[in-house]
């Protein structure tokens, strides 16, 4: 399992529903930091949150 992957598992865990939003605004905050390695990580982890990416959530 990919790290976007593990960490979108505990955001769900945590968060339930929510969890896609408190991933944007977590990428939100690390764009605005201009930090692009870890808004590639976050965009990843809302991809699996969405069900885009490839790996998704494990079952």
């Amino acid at each position: 399992m990919s790290s976007a992957a593990q960490t979108a598992a505990q955001l769900l865990k945590q968060y339930g529903e929510d969890a896609e939003v408190i991933a944007t605004l977590r990428a939100a905050e690390v764009a605005a930091q201009g930090d692009v390695e870890a808004l590639a990580h976050w965009d990843a982890v809302i991809a699996c949150l969405t069900g885009e990416a490839p790996e998704g959530l494990p079952n």
